[in-house]
Formats: structure tokens, C-alpha cells, sequence
């Protein structure tokens, strides 16, 4: 009888991950400080000119004609909500006129969280727009769009792969490889792993955008490399202390304790940006471009939005914000390990 008990409790690592992240006590499940109060800095705590440079994006698409003026701007797993608040914040600026014909739409499974991004929208914006939550693509359909993400892709639940076995996690917290997945072993494979990380859902996701819009760009910015990793990336966030998964003592010398450490941390893995491509190309959806983020920020205006800010502030509140754009660009930093890719779907 407790062998079969045991057996009920063991977990697919996809599975113990999901409920690490979104299940109901999960990590994701509620509001998290992100930042210097937080366990883990990312592109939109540093700087809101990383919204600007999207924005200024977004309106040289309408320019170019790919983008309406009655388009859709939609974050997908806003957290806070600060990303699209920043880009519609640069869109005011330098496009005014656009904040009364886009529709602003926000992707958010937890009612928590869209509660706090509503309250914070109307702290920062009032009555002037209308913010649409949705909980998923499958409910959202409209004509032309343009989509934005930010560290989107390591937070999919993922399966660990080792020597073409699958791992499951015992009620103890331990991993053991010791399952057959020929879906995973496919997956492993193709991206010529012996280990490592296989994300589930990038197919599925890529579909659910595919079939949510006729005429699309999609924008994703995530850590990783074309190519997969030869090794584990999986690691544990906790208080800017980065902890790999399978480490069995701190720095101190003290045990690592998973249990402790469940729903209450950022859990995460480097993104193999080949596997999102396939997802997208097979799913209809044209490959545009991956770059690093420094390039991309670069290319999409972030130096024309500061000289813009220098000839309207004074030299003080310039330099402070120049500090924190650095920071998105500066190779040893944000800028090089975090890369931008992008899709579009034309009619």
C-alpha cells in the first residue's frame, strides 16, 4: 500500500515545475517584487527606455504600414503590468494620437495579478484608455496585432533529459531519471541534447497566437542561445542569489533544501531559441530575426529616445536615467546574454 502511494505522489518534472510556478500556492500565482526588492532584476525593472525602444518599434510599424492605427497591443505574462505601461507611456510622447486608436490587451491567467495591473493602470492612466484582460489566446481574436513578451519562454514547464531517460520527482523533493518519454527522447534529439532542459508548450502556444490573429508581429525578449545547451541550466532565483538545481549545499556549506525552497522562488532554465523558431515556423508563423538585446534595443531607437530626453531634463535626472539604459546594453550585464526574437504573420 505505500509503495502505491508513493507512486501517486511521484510527479513528471513538468508537472512539479508547473506547481512550482502556477499552481495555486506557486511563485507566479501572486504579486512578486521584481528588482532590487525582489529575487531577480529583469529589463523592465532597470529601465522604462526598454519599453520606450518597443514603442518607438511599434510606431515605425505603423508607418510602414504593417500595423493599423486600430491595431492591438498585447503583453503576454505582464506580471506587474510595468512593460506595457512603459510602452504606452513612450507611445504618449512621441505618438499621442495612437493611445486613442490602439486597443491595449493584457494576457493573464491569475485574477490576482489582472486586479493589480487594472489598479495600476488606472493609477498611471486614469480614464484616458481602456486595458482588456484576457486569461489566454484561445479567448482573444482580432485582425492585425502586435504582440510583446519578457522572459516568456524559460518559464514554461520544462521535462530534464539525461542519457535518454526522462526525469520523474518523488514526494521528497528528489529527481531521479529513470522514465522512458519518447516524445521528450524525439524532442532531445532533434536539438542534439544528452542533457539538459526539453520545454513542452512552445508548439501549443505558437498555435494558440497563430489562430488568435490574421496579421501579427511578435516580439520576445529571454536569456539563452540559438542552439541548445550541452549541459543543465536549470537554476533556482532567490533574493539575487542564483542557485544551481541540482547543487546540494550554499556557499556556506549549508544543505540546499528544496522543499523549503518550493512556490516560494523563481525556478528557470536557458531558452533554446531553435525549438521556439520550429514551434512558430511550424505553426505558420514566419521567423523574422534573433538578435542580442543590446543590438536590438540599439536598432529599434533606445540612443534616439536618450538624446530626446537630454534636450528635455535637466543634467541630473539625464544621467541617472542614461546609468539605469545602460544597464539593458552593457554586454557584461543584460545586453549580450539576453536576446530579442521576432515573428510576423502577414494576412
Amino acid at each position: 500500500m505505500k509503495c502505491i502511494n508513493k507512486i501517486r505522489m511521484d510527479k513528471k518534472f513538468s508537472e512539479y515545475m508547473a506547481d512550482w510556478l502556477y499552481g495555486k500556492d506557486g511563485y507566479y500565482s501572486s504579486y512578486k517584487d521584481i528588482g532590487k526588492k525582489g529575487d531577480f532584476y529583469t529589463a523592465v525593472s532597470t529601465s522604462r527606455f526598454f519599453g520606450g525602444s518597443v514603442a518607438k518599434h511599434i510606431i515605425s510599424l505603423v508607418d510602414e504600414g504593417f500595423l493599423n492605427k486600430d491595431a492591438v497591443i498585447c503583453e503576454i505574462g505582464a506580471h506587474h503590468g510595468y512593460f506595457l505601461a512603459d510602452v504606452i507611456q513612450f507611445i504618449y510622447t512621441l505618438r499621442p494620437e495612437l493611445l486613442d486608436s490602439f486597443k491595449f490587451v493584457i494576457i493573464e491567467r491569475f485574477e490576482s495579478l489582472q486586479e493589480f495591473q487594472k489598479n495600476y493602470f488606472m493609477e498611471s492612466f486614469g480614464d484616458v484608455l481602456n486595458l482588456t484582460h484576457y486569461k489566454s489566446l484561445r479567448e482573444l481574436k482580432c485582425e492585425n496585432a502586435f504582440f510583446i513578451a519578457n522572459e516568456i519562454f524559460d518559464a514554461f514547464p520544462c521535462e530534464l533529459y539525461y542519457k535518454g531517460k526522462t526525469a520523474r520527482v518523488e514526494e521528497n523533493h528528489n529527481v531521479e531519471f529513470d522514465q522512458d518519454n519518447k516524445l521528450v527522447d524525439a524532442k532531445a534529439k532533434r536539438y542534439h541534447k544528452d542533457r539538459g532542459e526539453i520545454a513542452l508548450g512552445y508548439e501549443e502556444f505558437a498555435r494558440e497566437m497563430e489562430a488568435s490573429c490574421d496579421k501579427f508581429e511578435f516580439m520576445s525578449f529571454d536569456y539563452g542561445e540559438m542552439q541548445a545547451r550541452p549541459d543543465f541550466s536549470l537554476r533556482i532565483y532567490k533574493k539575487h542569489e542564483v542557485i544551481p538545481f541540482f547543487q546540494k549545499e550554499d556557499e556556506n556549506g549549508n544543505q540546499i533544501n528544496r522543499a523549503e525552497l518550493f512556490g516560494k522562488t523563481d525556478i528557470t532554465y536557458d531558452v533554446t531559441f531553435e525549438h521556439v523558431k520550429d514551434a512558430y515556423e511550424e505553426a505558420g508563423v514566419k521567423f523574422i530575426e534573433l538578435k542580442a538585446q543590446m543590438v536590438a534595443l540599439v536598432d529599434m531607437g533606445i540612443l534616439d529616445l536618450l538624446e530626446l530626453l537630454k534636450d528635455n531634463v535637466d543634467e541630473k535626472i539625464y544621467k541617472q536615467e542614461l546609468e539605469k539604459a545602460k544597464m539593458l546594453i552593457m554586454p557584461n550585464f543584460l545586453g549580450e546574454r539576453f536576446k530579442m526574437i521576432r515573428f510576423r504573420k502577414e494576412k
